[in-house]
């Protein structure tokens, strides 16, 4: 079952495309027909993609890995962070710091600035300082937390990039290439398809058309999630099983090594006991003579 339908985009206005002067000849196969002008998306194939993309999603964060969703345009800004955080991924909404992928060790020493900062506040040698410095060091603060504070979790390489304008965001494209992560991208008309791995061919400048796409994708993230936890209790559970099992098939062992002290013992008392039986009488006659 598919979980989007025609309807839905149709109505989300994820079919309208650019001008026809803008476009890109690479995304003819996604076209549908022209129309004053303007470009139409085939939402069959949108749909088609989406749940392509969405699956794949699902099989990334059921392994346990992470995503991270790239959207610096207005329109996107407000619904990819609340997304984002609803299924607990990382996200990049201000500019893309460059490099951040190809120099994630960089980023990784600006974001633990941020949590010296944070440490500094806590033991109260913040407030040890003077004014100028405790100014500098919170204007500091709120910059980094502007534009590293929704990864600060994210600590090693993202498994999956997922963006929403793929032309704006062509940095971030060319560091995924390069490094090897795949690439999930809604690709509008006047975008080139060829360098994403997941392409979903959908307005990418509407707020309800970006919606549309991002609840499918998300809701994917989210089940995955779930079928990770389920299969975590399910293989704590199984553990558990197993060492009853084996404490159970223990107990036996030991009273039977057990038992076979005690027989033991037994047998060497039995043949002690008739030497001591038979020397007896030998001492009482030789005390006779």
């Amino acid at each position: 079952m598919s979980r989007t339908n025609f309807d839905q985009l149709l109505e989300a206005g994820c079919h309208f495309g650019h001008l026809k002067r803008k476009w890109n000849p690479a995304m003819a196969p996604y076209i549908f027909m022209e129309r004053n002008g303007i470009h139409i998306i085939d939402l069959h194939k949108t749909v088609a993609k989406i749940d392509e993309a969405a699956e794949a999603l699902k099989q990334i964060t059921k392994s346990g890995k992470k995503i991270l969703f790239v959207a610096t345009k207005k329109q996107a800004k407000d619904i990819v962070a609340e997304k984002a955080t609803s299924v607990n991924m990382p996200y990049v909404t201000e500019r893309w710091p460059g490099g951040m992928l190809t120099n994630f060790t960089t980023i990784r020493k600006a974001v633990k600035k941020m949590a010296n900062i944070d440490k500094l506040t806590a033991d109260g040698t913040f407030s040890n300082l003077s004014k100028r410095e405790i100014l500098q060091i919170s204007r500091q603060r709120a910059k980094l937390e502007k534009n590293l504070g929704s990864i600060a979790d994210l600590t090693r390489l993202p498994s999956a990039l997922f963006v929403i304008d793929v032309y704006k965001e062509k940095i971030a494209v060319h560091e995924a290439n390069r490094l090897g992560i795949p690439v999930f991208g809604i690709v509008d008309t006047n975008s080139d398809p060829r360098n994403i791995d997941f392409i979903i061919p959908a307005n990418d400048d509407a707020t309800k058309s970006i919606e549309a796409v991002l609840d499918a994708c998300c809701g994917a993230i989210a089940e995955g999630l779930e079928e990770r936890k389920l299969e975590k209790a399910d293989a704590a559970a199984a553990e558990a099983q197993a060492e009853d099992g084996e404490d159970e098939e223990s107990k036996p062992r030991r009273r039977r090594t057990q038992r076979a002290r005690i027989d033991k013992n037994e047998e060497e008392v039995v043949e002690v006991a008739p030497e001591v039986v038979v020397e007896e009488p030998k001492a009482a006659e030789a005390e006779e003579k």
